[in-house]
């Protein structure tokens, strides 16, 4: 069997998701990238290749589960083995609880939890035969800590957290490391620069989480030895203060 040569990021938007794909594309990895809408990732793909890296777009819904099957089926047959798979979907969407209709509880939890769930599944039936591999749940504040009028979004990354817990247990032991990142704090998008300018302009240029730099620290977990692996990290500007309770 070859050597897992290739990464897969689902939720590879313009912002932290396209910048783990840039990352894992230096390092010479072939590198998946995922979105609902396939001509969305196109500035990303003519990134990488014109960087001169090696990416394979797809579209695919990643809250339903026979795309998502398919899609690691089709990976591994036509691309190559995995060896690392990043759940990164968003959801991050504001609804005070009394405009929120049942719907859009359960879409938003679909986005932030249940497409984890179906990526770690489908990755560990490939990586945990192989002992090898990183899986990457890319969690959020709201993970550790409800805000108001995010009760939706924060029932996805509790749950999301939970998930990454169990499976880090069941499948750390079979080679496969699991790790849970927690992005506390904003990161630098036009959409953060849009909505909060005022926020923006209080801040030092380096006072945004910066998506390239958030890469650096995943592909650093991603090489560490598994004497030592880590298996949470919150991820913060340097001025921002720390997650209370």
């Amino acid at each position: 069997m070859s050597t897992p040569d290739t990464a897969l990021v689902v939720g590879a938007g313009d912002s932290l998701g396209g910048a783990l794909a840039r990352r894992f594309a230096r390092e010479g990895l072939k590198v998946c990238v995922v979105r609902r809408n396939a001509d969305k990732l196109q500035p990303l793909v003519d990134a990488i290749r014109g960087a001169g890296g090696t990416v394979h777009p797809f579209a695919c819904d990643a809250r339903r589960e026979e795309q998502v099957v398919a899609l690691f089926d089709r990976i591994e047959r036509e691309v190559g083995a995995l060896e690392i798979v990043v759940a990164n979907v968003g959801g991050n969407i504001r609804f005070p609880l009394l405009e929120m209709t049942a719907q859009k509880y359960f879409k938003t939890w679909e986005m932030a939890c249940f497409t984890a769930f179906l990526a770690a599944r489908e990755a560990m039936r490939r990586m945990a035969p192989r002992g090898r591999g990183t899986f990457f749940f890319t969690g959020a504040t709201a993970g550790l800590r409800g805000s108001e009028g995010y009760a939706a979004f924060a029932t996805g990354k509790f749950g999301m957290r939970a998930l990454a817990q169990s499976t880090a247990r069941e499948f750390g032991k079979q080679g496969v490391h699991v790790v849970h990142v927690v992005i506390d704090g904003p990161i630098d998008t036009p959409f953060v620069r849009e909505r909060f300018p005022e926020m923006v302009q209080s801040r030092p240029a380096d006072g945004l989480l910066a998506p390239d730099d958030i890469a650096d620290t995943y592909w650093a977990m991603h090489k560490q030895k598994r004497s030592a692996w880590t298996f949470e990290l919150d991820i913060r500007p340097w001025l921002e203060p720390m997650t209370t309770f």
